[in-house]
């Protein structure tokens, strides 16, 4: 898809997918015995396809697995490496709660299982720094960055990158409206505040909550990318949690010279009720800026 400047802005430099919370079973399992897990990715990387857009990354922040099984690891390896392959998009692999280091290090990373460490990367895309932050404690569902991690972090932000670093993790550092979620946040949030502070850090991307939302933290935005499993029904009755089979979205990372957007892709196809083709945009393009927007306007 060709890039089009009709605005103020040029084209964003890179894209990226962020999508959270697959929760896949071995042998295809409906997730609960009713979520068809693989059936929301296939499709979401096929409308992704059809839509002409081609992102330079595809990002998972974490819960790639429900059961850290070595199967449900490889049938969602191979359905995103088949959707990356078409786009030839880097993608990044964030741990979650419930992933197991050793086999998410085996079976997605290739390497040698090491469960007792943390599972830290870092990503180069032409000069955007991808940062991945292991915030799974084996055994339990709540985050945690460790004193070891955080030196590491810190080390490596030393050195600014050329377009900035984009920081991913699972755990989002921003409060829930949920009570039970809080029980499950990231801990000791003053002291990775303290090392992004003055850093090059742009956007924070997390998952975790099986719903989309935004904050900040030490001054840099936050996304929260909604599950592509099942998502939380924020309106439940108060103090209750409850996930639904329904609202699956993934995330579109839109990185430009000074700014990032993030922006919601409801999974699904939905009816149209209005349109403008792409034929619209050749006959604005060699418009001056006045022109198009007489053209597109009320005036017609």
């Amino acid at each position: 898809m060709a890039a089009v400047q009709l605005g103020q802005y040029a084209p964003a430099e890179k894209i990226l997918v962020h999508l959270s919370d697959t929760h896949f079973l071995a042998d295809g399992a409906a997730l609960y015995g009713a979520v068809d897990t693989d059936h929301t990715v296939h499709r979401a990387f096929e409308q992704l396809h059809r839509s002409g857009i081609r992102p330079d990354a595809i990002i998972l922040t974490g819960d790639v697995a429900d059961r850290g099984e070595a199967d449900a690891y490889r049938r969602i390896r191979g359905i995103v490496e088949s959707a990356a392959a078409r786009w030839n998009a880097r993608i990044i692999w964030v741990m979650g709660n419930h992933d197991q280091r050793d086999a998410f290090r085996t079976e997605l990373l290739g390497e040698v299982p090491a469960d007792q460490y943390p599972v830290d990367q870092t990503h180069d895309l032409d000069g955007l720094r991808i940062i991945a932050v292991d915030t799974s404690v084996p055994g339990y569902h709540h985050g945690e960055v460790t004193d070891d991690q955080l030196r590491w972090l810190a080390d490596v932000l030393k050195q600014p990158a050329p377009r900035g670093s984009i920081l991913a993790l699972h755990h989002p550092p921003i409060p829930t409206p949920l009570p039970l979620m809080s029980v499950l946040e990231l801990q000791d949030q003053p002291k990775l505040a303290a090392v992004l502070a003055g850093s090059d850090v742009r956007a924070i991307l997390g998952g975790h909550l099986h719903y989309s939302t935004q904050g900040l933290f030490a001054g840099i935005p936050v996304s929260v990318a909604a599950a592509t499993c099942y998502t939380m029904d924020l309106s439940a009755p108060d103090r209750e949690l409850t996930g639904v089979n329904g609202g699956q979205t993934l995330n579109l990372v839109h990185v430009y010279a000074d700014q990032i957007t993030h922006s919601q892709l409801p999974i699904g196809d939905y009816a149209a009720v209005t349109q403008f083709r792409a034929d619209y945009v050749d006959e604005l393009a060699p418009l001056s800026a006045e022109d198009r927007r007489q053209a597109f306007s009320r005036q017609r």
